[in-house]
């Protein structure tokens, strides 16, 4: 067999067989080839080709939800915003309208004080007249009293309440007349 090489070498040593190659080698690596790919295509490349394809597809429909997710989460945000900002005028409004209905129950109470202290005022006026109506009687009787005891002491002699009443008259007319 070491024969057959060394005439198969020494014939081709000319050519290409100088440079080492052999048509019926690259024939035997072609078909090897061949047979290796015709193998892998159906054993290995099927598979891994699916599971490239089923990865393809996850990572597509990954994106796919993200990008859905990303919408959703802006359109969340914006319902957020626009619900605290409903919120924050619904809270102005419940203050605004607590704070006027504070300064009308602070006027009202102002008004029922007034009236209350106008009630107060004119009950007190009318007690001072009262009291100043019977200060003046009280005053009056002490002040025909005291004139009867001075007008007795004066001329000497008892007046009666009718006498009395006609010098009172008389002193009256008197002082207007002057």
């Amino acid at each position: 067999m070491n024969a057959v090489l060394l005439t198969h070498f020494a014939a081709s040593s000319s050519g290409i067989g100088a440079l080492g190659f052999s048509g019926q080698a690259f024939l035997i690596q072609l078909i090897t080839f061949v047979l290796a790919y015709l193998v892998l295509r159906h054993y290995a490349f099927g598979p891994i080709l699916k599971v490239m394809q089923q990865r393809r597809e996850t990572i597509e429909a990954s994106v796919k939800l993200a990008e859905q997710l990303r919408k959703e989460q802006v359109e969340l945000e914006e319902k957020v915003e626009k619900t605290l900002h409903e919120t924050r005028q619904k809270a102005d409004g419940i203050i605004a309208e607590a704070q006027d209905a504070a300064r009308q129950t602070i006027r009202d109470g102002e008004e029922k004080a007034r009236a209350k202290s106008a009630g107060i005022l004119a009950e007190a006026d009318s007690r001072i007249i009262q009291d100043t109506a019977r200060a003046r009687k009280k005053l009056e009787k002490e002040l025909v009293g005291l004139i009867a005891d001075t007008t007795e002491a004066i001329i000497d002699e008892k007046v009666d309440v009718k006498k009395d009443a006609q010098l009172i008259e008389r002193a009256l007319k008197q002082r207007q007349a002057v």
